[in-house]
């Protein structure tokens, strides 16, 4: 094949995972979503860790993990699923060694999103050493709402970000106690990977991290982001 020749595919390419851009008709491509573990103190305790001995750790989930339409069918092989609220970061610029203080420019906007965890899986993973893709990385598993650029709403750290259950609060935290803020967040990753345009970052969760069945109404809100409301199928 020349350069001159397009490319033919031996089956049909799969769709680009995107987000709207909420008030435009716009997409976001997204490439990678990397998640950041354990990064609000409160909800590191409640898991077993003591946040101050813990350098950042992040795992992935898969772009087509996505879910935009508001619902989120409870998965099988599992039956303890956790809901996780997190600020999203999006990136229109990539690279290797990102300084902190230089981050924010990499930065499009910011988006709601729910981790959603099999939790039952992830136990068991964690105690047999093995990855958690099985527990966080599986169909639907990322609700997202509209993307909204840093042009409109600033870098958002400060802030509550909460999540209920049928109208029960279950989480509540602020942005401000993020242990790792954003910037140091995109500078950690690009000395581990190297970044680029379309990548997420789901940014941790505060505590009260609990479990859902269908049926189940979740909303989730960041102050100055949006919110997000999923149900549960």
């Amino acid at each position: 094949m020349t350069s001159e020749t397009p490319a033919t595919y031996v089956i049909p390419p799969p769709p680009v995972p995107a987000l709207p851009v909420r008030g435009t008709d716009s997409l976001f491509p997204v490439r990678r979503i990397y998640c950041v573990g354990r990064n609000y103190a409160a909800h590191a305790v409640e898991m077993g860790h003591d946040p101050d001995k813990e350098a950042p750790f992040f795992f992935q989930k898969n772009p087509d993990n996505l879910a935009l339409d508001g619902t989120f069918p409870y998965p099988d092989a599992s039956s303890d699923v956790h809901h996780e609220v997190e600020l999203v970061v999006a990136l229109h610029k990539g690279g290797k060694a990102i300084p902190v203080e230089s981050a924010l420019a990499h930065v499009y906007g910011y988006a709601v999103g729910i981790d959603m965890t099999r939790r039952d899986l992830q136990a068991e993973a964690k105690k047999a050493g093995r990855p958690w893709e099985v527990a966080k990385a599986f169909e639907r598993s990322a609700p997202c709402g509209p993307l909204i650029p840093a042009t409109e709403i600033g870098h958002p750290d400060a802030g509550a970000i909460t999540l209920s259950v049928n109208g029960e609060m279950r989480q509540s935290g602020d942005l401000n106690q993020l242990i790792w803020k954003v910037p140091e967040v995109i500078a950690h990753l690009s000395a581990l990977f190297t970044l680029a345009p379309g990548d997420l970052i789901f940014s941790g969760t505060p505590s009260g991290v609990g479990p859902v069945q269908r049926g189940d109404s979740v909303d989730a809100h960041i102050d100055g982001v949006g919110a997000l409301g999923v149900k549960v199928v």
